[in-house]
């Protein structure tokens, strides 16, 4: 009650906060003069891709902006994998696109601070007539997602996950087959599949025995392990501590994370995990692996092996390995209530954050963009694009999607880059029929299943809405590199040195600001929500 009294009060005190811009030019929905934007866009380096700031789906964007709100776009390309850093230096020249997006708050935020990032309260309060397609893609109340309760700012808006799955594990079926194994179900069986594998390596890769890798993972441990770490949390672990705990998206603070660590330490030692994986930073050579056939299981996103067309790593691997040849979906982490809990991000608040730096002249213009490609027109030609191109319609109305060549060729897949607002296939009726025939040549019901599994016993932790986290932004994106590195060194430690290496790596952590964000998040819990949470 608390919570919803302190909402209405702010939206009512919002109601009477001038507009900074003056709109004068703005007429029944679009301006009498022509505006000029910038927006960013991921830059992939794909191979065989196009141009992100120039292609058919700029091209359609452009046109779509001009004809309706008398907009012109210019896109602006920032690196994927370099973006926080790209995006950091651009805010700090003050030549961030005018209409920005980013997987970190922390990065906003701290931007917000030094006053170099729009407060959008104001203008979704005054306009919030003309953003009828945002709403109706992330709901009316998720305009003001990240409303400060107690300054009444909103400093971002937060993209739509319409699919929320996030991570499978995938085995080499063709080679439990040839080991008379069923499909692992448990975390003993499929620790008993690794197991056969290393001991069958002459049997299964002939005269390459000693290229097998039971199973592989990347210096990203959280992530890529991640069924196996939380199947190691308390089947009753409140909200609270979720929230608490939970300012790592690979969960690395939650209860007993640790032992999930552990047990990977294990399979190390033993010879079940890939030895070189903390040697290398991208994943060209675990993927290649993949691909020739030597590994037997791995975990990562949901789709993972589908990826990438004909490059997929399952199509490879047919024709390196043969047809039978393939990585297949099963769900094996169960906790101690003997459950295959998931941990998902909500469909609202857990992908890009996108925002509106303070440089930009026309934020009412920025937000009109964000409007337009939250529109279920504009969502549906950029995740499909040309008929009898990009797809052929099914009987039942499914969208098959075909290998596209030429200028037809999607960067990222279902053109996240563009669809800013949505990351996932937004279809209406036609999106889980669709979703299946989204990867030419993989059996339709493979996709079914491994998107599903992702999502299987699946929870999602309450959204507590506590305004910013100050000890967040003072540590911005070190915590990530100090995670990633304590995880690396626990996972390839000596058995009899893990405890001592781990509960190092996680003192350093906690000492370098990681304890201040768990202090603060209680402080807020406590100020917000009136709950006092027992360390």
């Amino acid at each position: 009650m608390k919570r919803i009294l302190a909402l209405v009060l702010m939206l009512a005190m919002l109601a009477t906060i001038p507009t900074a811009l003056a709109a004068d030019d703005f007429v029944d929905g679009k301006f009498t003069t022509t505006q000029h934007i910038t927006v960013e866009v991921f830059n992939r380096n794909n191979d065989g891709g196009s141009d992100p700031t120039n292609n058919v789906w700029t091209e359609y964007l452009k046109k779509g902006m001009l004809e309706k709100y008398n907009i012109e776009v210019e896109y602006v390309s920032v690196g994927r994998w370099s973006e926080v850093d790209d995006l950091n230096n651009l805010l700090a020249i003050e030549e961030a696109p005018d209409v920005s997006y980013t997987y970190s708050a922390q990065t906003i935020q701290t931007f917000a601070g030094m006053g170099k990032v729009v407060d959008l309260a104001p203008y979704l309060n005054d306009y919030n007539e003309y953003l009828g397609d945002l709403k109706a893609l992330i709901g009316d109340e998720n305009l003001f997602y990240d409303l400060d309760p107690a300054e009444g700012t909103v400093w971002m808006l937060q993209a739509a996950m319409p699919n929320n799955g996030r991570i499978t594990t995938f085995i080499r079926k063709d080679w439990c087959d040839k080991l008379g194994l069923a499909l692992p179900t448990t975390t003993e069986e499929f620790y008993n599949c690794l197991v056969a594998f290393r001991d069958n390596a002459e049997l299964l890769l002939g005269a390459d025995a000693d290229k097998m890798v039971p199973y592989t993972t990347s210096t990203d441990i959280g992530w890529r392990n991640d069924l196996l770490s939380i199947s190691f949390v308390a089947e009753d672990v409140d909200d609270d501590t979720l929230f608490v705990y939970g300012y790592d998206d690979r969960h690395l603070l939650y209860p007993s994370y640790k032992e999930g660590i552990r047990t990977l330490n294990k399979w190390y030692n033993e010879g079940l995990v890939w030895k070189d994986f903390g040697l290398y930073s991208d994943s060209t050579e675990e993927d290649n692996m993949m691909k020739a056939g030597y590994v037997g299981a791995f975990m990562h996103n949901w789709d993972y092996p589908f990826r990438n067309g004909e490059d997929c790593i399952n199509l490879n691997l047919q024709r390196n390995v043969g047809p039978d040849a393939m990585f297949y979906p099963v769900d094996t982490f169960e906790n101690a209530a003997g459950i295959t809990r998931k941990f998902l991000g909500s469909k609202v608040g857990s992908d890009r954050k996108i925002f509106v730096p303070s440089t930009c002249e026309n934020p009412l213009a920025a937000l009109l963009y964000i409007n337009f490609i939250s529109s279920a027109e504009t969502i549906k030609y950029l995740q499909t694009g040309l008929e009898g191109t990009n797809f052929n319609v099914t009987a039942d109305g499914a969208y098959e999607i075909l290998p596209a060549t030429g200028e037809w060729v999607k960067n990222s897949g279902n053109n996240i880059d563009y669809t800013m607002t949505c990351n996932g296939l937004y279809l209406g009726e036609a999106t889980d029929a669709t979703t299946s025939l989204s990867y030419p040549g993989i059996p339709a019901e493979i996709v079914t299943l491994a998107c599903d599994y992702s999502k299987t016993n699946g929870r999602i932790a309450k959204h507590y809405n506590v305004g910013a986290i100050e000890a967040e932004t003072e540590v911005g994106s070190s915590l990530t590199s100090k995670r990633d590195a304590l995880l690396t060194k626990a996972v390839t430690a000596a058995e009899a040195d893990f405890d001592s290496v781990f509960d190092a790596g996680m003192a350093d952590y906690l000492a370098s600001g990681g304890q201040d964000i768990i202090d603060e998040r209680i402080e807020k819990l406590a100020e917000v929500y009136g709950v006092e949470f027992n360390k």
